[in-house]
């Protein structure tokens, strides 16, 4: 008898190397509520959605698997089951982010953030920490929790601000990890999708587009595409951190008719603008329309007020991720002229208003014509998938639907 007990404890200890078994903490209700309040003001991208692995897999959250306070948990890579332990906030805008570009990952069960910290041991560096940096719940921001975002939808790498963009999330061993990468190249196991939709990673990072335009304050000829726009593959370029912040400050005192919301072409179709997609401070970025997916890319906010917007009977149309306007300007090159730009008209942020940028809004949001009134008699459609402006003619696909 025992040696059968001998057999068997070691028969255990053999197991229990094999398939480490997660430690479970006692948690303290106070201290843990304290720890991870939920910023209700924030603005979230994605709610409560599965992040998956290129393998399939999907992050995964144990409350108990770090400490007292549920600080230091890590992100386990397993097989999608829709609970809620799988579940994932995106937050572009709030208490603990406030970098267009950037964003937080922040689990909806225990709403703490994704967190990377060299410091630790190699392969324990990535672990779920309370947002804004401090284990009791009281800091703001912190460097160690803001990822590269572009409002994709599908695969694309999770790069660290902290790690001088040379740090790339990693699914290593089941759990989360981080390795060194070149974002713009990164691949396999570097690559996470959030959501169901999927999509090709963002291509490699290409030289900046050319210089911004100045302000469109003036009246100009009308000038009408006379044949479809190409179709283009759009490229990702490297941002300007500080130019891109100071060019793309948000409102928070406008007045909003519409937040976070599609705008959908007569044909069923949605506006979308990618980040990185056009100069370093994320003006002149085209807008695509394409098939609908809800992805942040997606989203628009219609402002009729505000710093950008002193004129009645007028809106802004901004994109919800990147907080550039909607812009004509005609002295483009014809199917190039309809691009996202810094509110106000000024590539640097320093504009105030322009008549580029507002558009007749009556607050009717269905089955209305976007028209300029920089432009008389002017309208926006879809030329060959791209946004684009031309004669109004009261044809359905020049009216649009918001929302």
């Amino acid at each position: 008898m025992r040696t059968s007990s001998t057999l068997l404890a070691l028969l255990s200890a053999g197991s229990a190397l094999a398939v480490p078994i997660m430690k479970r903490a006692k948690l303290d209700p106070a201290a843990t509520a304290e720890a991870h309040q939920r910023d209700n003001t924030a603005t979230r991208a994605f709610t409560a959605v599965p992040i998956k692995a290129s393998n399939g897999l999907c992050w995964s959250v144990d409350p108990e698997s770090g400490d007292f306070r549920s600080n230091l948990t890590p992100v386990t890579l397993v097989e999608c089951n829709g609970s809620p332990n799988q579940k994932w906030d995106v937050i572009t805008e709030g208490k603990h982010t406030n970098t267009p570009g950037k964003a937080i990952v922040v689990s909806s069960l225990t709403n703490a953030c994704l967190n990377f910290d060299s410091r630790r041991p190699a392969g324990n560096q990535v672990l779920l920490f309370s947002c804004g940096g401090r284990a009791d719940g009281g800091g703001e921001i912190t460097d160690s929790q803001q990822f590269n975002f572009r409002g994709v939808a599908g695969a694309f790498p999770l790069s660290q601000g902290n790690g001088n963009n040379g740090v790339c999330i990693t699914a290593k061993n089941g759990r989360l990890d981080q390795s060194s990468c070149n974002p713009a190249t990164a691949s396999g196991d570097q690559l996470f999708t959030i959501g169901e939709a999927g999509a090709a990673a963002p291509p490699p990072a290409a030289p900046p587009a050319p210089a911004p335009p100045a302000n469109n304050n003036q009246d100009k000829p009308t000038s009408t595409p006379s044949s479809p726009a190409p179709a283009t593959t759009l490229t990702i370029n490297k941002l300007d951190e500080a130019g891109t912040a100071e060019a793309q400050k948000k409102d928070n005192g406008a007045v909003r008719a519409a937040t976070a919301v599609p705008i959908k072409s007569a044909d069923g179709k949605c506006l979308r603008a990618t980040s990185g997609t056009g100069d370093f401070r994320n003006n002149l970025v085209p807008v695509e329309i394409v098939d609908c997916d809800g992805s942040a890319t997606q989203q628009w906010d219609v402002i009729t007020s505000g710093a950008h917007n002193n004129v009645p009977g007028t809106a802004l149309i901004v994109n919800t991720v990147i907080g550039a306007c909607l812009n004509l300007d005609e002295r483009r090159r014809p199917g190039n002229q309809v691009l996202l730009f810094s509110c106000g008209g000024r590539a640097d942020g320093g504009g105030e208003v322009t008549n580029s940028q507002l558009f007749k809004f009556d607050g009717k949001k269905a089955g209305i014509p976007l028209a300029p009134t920089n432009q008389a008699n002017t309208c926006l459609f879809n030329n060959n998938g791209r946004l684009d402006q031309q004669d109004c003619n009261n044809s359905g696909s020049q009216l649009f639907t918001i929302g």
